[in-house]
């Protein structure tokens, strides 16, 4: 990349650690180019808090705050679950996230007329993947620019000395240098004590957990909860309509009060490593939780074993950074079909990072208490069975016969 020629950059700005020292060093290292911060409201919440104030007194010419709370839920999150998709248990909190950001970003460079994007990911991680595919999917012929692959720091500590010496302000210290990520479907923890996998996770540690309590510290008392969908999408909590993002927001409160949605997991980066995350995850836990419970009777058996075979490969392109492909496109399609006769309620019982499931109604229950009864019915004759169980066992019949002749 020719530097002389980059005198507009636009950068993925979080306020974070990594991109707040990347605004002065991009003018340092890149001749003093104009550097526009974007940042994608995905539910942040405090962390936007002074932020575009920040960002000029750190060296940007402007700063965009893109409120894409509702783009983040109907198109990303609420499709992610209706397939069901589980990377490794990790309800992909940060993946399905940087793909909306990142198109917003790509969208802005174009309209800024930008030389380049600039991303704050690190070599490390799966988020420079994700934000680079579809920089490439909206804007494919910018030119990136990625610190983490260039300068010559290599570790937090570091970069806070590299902060402290061109008076970035930061919200952290050396004690509490968690490397987090947060948005309204969850907060993950890495780093400090984390990375030594016989560590116990703080979760009782007064100022760990910030979306609720840990288990031990939850109420005694149960909480109950009732979610209606609509063709697998939530429209109502306990009888009341709302949209997707307000009934996670509400689902965040009661799960985070009883503890539910804690994952400690070693999972299996895309860069060929493994890494341990703690992740805070309450309302979406629940949501997944819930919908799941109501396919167990509205999806029939073929529809629900082929869709939580590809729920596998949909949770790879999310984690992947392949959210705009034509393959996870084409998932998408599959999973809307399914969901069709997916409308119904359920009533799950939260207690002490517990959830239990409390009942499940639907107008289109494939369910039969008649058929499926121990109890006398007039719907099922017993001896069909008899044919059923010889026709289906014949190969294996005839394999042993085979077998019992060649034997002697």
């Amino acid at each position: 990349m020719d530097k002389t020629k980059i005198k507009k950059v636009v950068l993925a700005y979080s306020g974070g650690l990594d991109t707040s020292i990347i605004i002065p060093w991009l003018k340092e290292n890149y001749n003093n180019c104009e550097v526009i911060a974007v940042s994608g409201n995905v539910g942040q919440a405090d962390e936007l808090e002074g932020l575009e104030e920040k960002a000029i007194k750190t060296g940007a010419s402007k700063c965009y705050i893109e409120d894409l709370t509702e783009e983040f839920v109907d198109d990303y999150v609420i499709p992610t679950v209706k397939a069901g998709a589980l990377y490794e248990e990790y309800m992909l909190g940060t993946s399905f996230a940087r793909p909306v950001i990142a198109k917003r970003i790509a969208e802005i460079a174009i309209k800024e007329g930008a030389d380049a994007i600039c991303h704050g990911c690190t070599g490390k991680g799966n988020d420079q993947v994700r934000f680079e595919l579809t920089i490439k999917a909206f804007a494919p012929d910018m030119k990136i620019i990625a610190p983490w692959r260039e300068w010559t720091i290599k570790s937090r500590e570091e970069e806070i000395e590299y902060a402290e010496a061109h008076n970035v302000p930061l919200k952290i210290n050396r004690e509490t240098n968690y490397s987090k990520d947060k948005n309204l479907w969850h907060l993950s923890h890495e780093g400090l004590d984390l990375e030594d996998a016989g560590n116990e996770p703080l979760y009782e540690k007064e100022g760990f957990l910030e979306m609720g309590v840990s288990p031990l510290q939850a109420p005694d008392k149960p909480t109950y909860v009732e979610l209606d969908f609509v063709k697998g999408i939530p429209v109502a909590i306990d009888g009341v309509k709302m949209s997707a993002k307000d009934i996670i927001l509400k689902l965040n409160q009661l799960g985070g009060a009883n503890g539910i949605g804690l994952l400690d997991i070693v999972e299996n980066r895309l860069v060929g490593m493994k890494c341990r995350g703690v992740y805070e995850t309450p309302g979406g836990a629940i949501l997944y939780f819930a919908h799941n419970y109501l396919e167990t009777i509205c999806l029939d058996k073929m529809t629900m074993h082929e869709k939580q075979k590809l729920s596998i490969t949909f949770a790879e392109l999310v984690y992947n950074g392949q959210w705009f492909t034509p393959l996870r496109e084409a998932l998408s399609a599959f999973v809307d079909k399914t969901q069709e006769n997916v409308t119904g309620k359920v009533r799950i019982k939260l207690y002490k990072g517990n959830m239990i499931k409390a009942g499940v109604w639907s107008d289109y229950s494939l369910y039969s208490e008649e058929i499926a009864t121990f109890g006398e019915d007039n719907v099922y004759n017993q001896a069909d069975s008899a044919g059923f169980i010889n026709l289906f066992g014949l190969p294996i019949k005839v394999q042993a016969q085979v077998n019992a002749k060649n034997k002697k």
